[in-house]
């Protein structure tokens, strides 16, 4: 077992998400590639200049690889008006008033972050942002980026009154007497939205690294990036992509979803192969384009196969919206599958989910099985029928399991809405698991956190982390062991992101992209699993983060 490591960590144990050897107590690195799995043996590659790591007992896994997630949008949240992290109207209101004061000179006011719930119907008033910010327009959109909190400058600006008809696509919220409130609903957003003007390169990039680093921090070594070009308000990320290769700043694998323009067709598919081929780097590539097939069930413009209740519990007119026409949908993914593209669909509600299937069905119909690993993110409401269609289809169902739990967007915002039946067939990951679906797994950060032992809690407890003392398990009976969770963000993922073959578990030739623990969570309680925190972060055996206290 000669010649010698460069990096050995031992004294595990090891999870190496290895169906063919799933423990081992010590890992040996050369050349930013694994060398040696197993135990004391590995030791043996130990030499003068052998870096060892004593893992104390804590666990070593594969990297995680997130399957849709926006870095560029959080970095720049995290420095504009950040409103995450709270659900108190009145601190959301200091919070804008204390930016705006300290950045006198800027022209807008924005950020983001908000929770729906954090307001009756999810819908705030422009009015409570005029109280604070009179003089400048104010434009933020919530934590999905769903929607859009504005002012009443920036209504003017955008020329939004009561004569102004609501997109095809989105939702301006009105009074009685038909004036615009304050809440953009989304396709609305983009009325607003397109006015902000576009930070500066150099800003772009420097969120663009500092969403990298959180993300190393919570173990993240690669991930797919959900909407690579312009979208609403969100500047396209591929510059600063090629920038942070160009100067040797980008330490992780990405690969970039190209943004689908549902204002447009099947002429833009020649512009996306260009695209393709201009964005193929080394630790970037772009062969993957997202489809947003309908948007969420809080605004009822998730696609649902029957109508949402009202408030009383009857049947109402509206039944979501399908952004792209189902049987042209059939006809893109087509022709996108035939070109080599992997699509990544945003579907939500149980016709959207539906309509993606039926796409994909029609792709392999038309053009046989290729491996273009098309794959579905959210799946918040499925219809049993189709659930053993991923299987059939070989669509991979990307979870984003932290949604999975009670809390008041769900309660007060969701269940009432959807009624008992449906509101039942909510997130069926274990439903998913049994019928034989690929698992992937994804933070859709800054929507929610890009922790993701926040997440797999959540999979395998179906609570929230921090829930109060009694709160229901939210539909236990789809929840997922711990392995299985794991396995979702590590191995899965990098199957979705073709990277399978050298990531995704811990097996001799593949990269050394790997995650030290402050424990080992399968020998914890499951109620503890949130707890768990990463204390190094390696890439090709290359510490890309370190814990203040590792």
């Amino acid at each position: 077992m000669s010649p010698t490591a460069d990096l050995v960590l031992t004294g595990g144990p090891v999870h190496t998400v290895d169906p063919a050897r799933s423990r081992a107590t010590s890992v040996a690195v050369r050349d930013g590639r694994i060398a040696a799995v197993g135990h004391d043996e590995v030791r043996e590659l130990i030499g003068p200049r052998t870096e060892v790591v004593d893992l104390k007992g804590k666990l070593l896994l594969p990297g995680f690889q997130d399957a849709h997630v926006h870095p560029q949008g959080a970095g720049l949240e995290l420095g504009l008006c950040h409103l995450a992290d709270t659900v108190d109207p009145a601190e959301y209101l200091r919070r804008i008033k204390e930016y705006a004061d300290r950045n006198p000179d800027a022209e807008w006011i924005t950020g983001g972050g908000w929770s729906l719930e954090a307001f009756p119907g999810g819908a705030p008033t422009a009015e409570a942002l005029d109280a604070i910010v009179p003089d400048r327009p104010v434009f933020l959109p919530n934590r999905d980026h769903h929607g859009a909190w504005v002012n009443s400058r920036a209504l003017e600006r955008a020329g939004i009154d009561a004569r102004t008809p609501d997109p095809a696509d989105g939702r301006v919220e009105r009074d009685a007497d038909g004036n615009p409130t304050g809440m953009l609903q989304e396709g609305a957003v983009h009325l607003v939205g397109k006015l902000v003007p576009d930070p500066s390169p150099e800003d772009q990039l420097a969120a663009l690294l500092r969403a990298q680093a959180v993300l190393h921090s919570y173990g993240v070594t690669a991930w797919q990036d959900a909407i690579v070009g312009a979208y609403a308000n969100m500047a396209d990320p591929a510059p600063s992509y090629l920038a942070a290769l160009d100067q040797g700043l980008l330490t992780a694998r990405v690969v970039g979803a190209l943004w689908w323009d549902r204002e447009r067709g099947a002429e833009q598919i020649p512009e996306l192969v260009a695209r393709r081929e201009e964005l193929h780097r080394d630790r970037f590539r772009a062969g993957t384009v997202k489809v947003m097939q309908d948007g969420i069930a809080e605004n009822h413009t998730a696609a649902m196969l029957t109508p949402y209740l009202t408030g009383c519990g009857c049947a109402s007119d509206n039944s979501g919206i399908s952004f792209v026409e189902p049987g042209e949908l059939k006809k893109y993914v087509t022709e996108l599958d035939a070109s080599g593209f992997q699509v990544h669909f945003h579907a939500l509600g149980d016709r959207a989910v539906r309509e993606a299937l039926d796409a994909v069905e029609s792709a392999r119909t038309a053009n046989g099985w290729r491996d273009t690993r098309h794959h579905l993110a959210h799946l918040q409401v499925v219809h049993p029928h189709d659930v053993p269609r991923f299987r059939a289809l070989g669509a991979s169902a990307n979870l984003q399991m932290l949604w999975a739990a009670h809390e008041p967007q769900m309660d007060e915002l969701t269940l009432p809405f959807l009624g008992a039946e449906r509101g039942a067939r909510q997130y069926p990951f274990g439903d998913l698991l049994r019928s034989g679906a690929t698992l992937a797994a994804g933070s859709d950060w800054p929507v929610s956190s890009p922790d993701p032992f926040q997440a797999i809690h959540v999979a395998v407890n179906r609570v929230s982390p921090g829930a109060p003392e009694g709160t229901p398990e939210f539909l236990p009976g789809q929840r997922l062991d711990l392995g299985t969770a794991l396995a979702a963000y590590t191995a899965g993922s990098a199957h979705v992101n073709h990277l399978d073959d050298i990531t995704g578990s811990i097996t001799v030739g593949k990269s050394a992209d790997l995650v030290v623990l402050d424990r080992d969570p399968f020998a914890a309680p499951s109620e503890e699993i949130a707890a768990t925190r990463v204390l190094e972060t390696f890439v090709e055996g290359r510490r890309v983060h370190t814990a203040d206290d590792a």
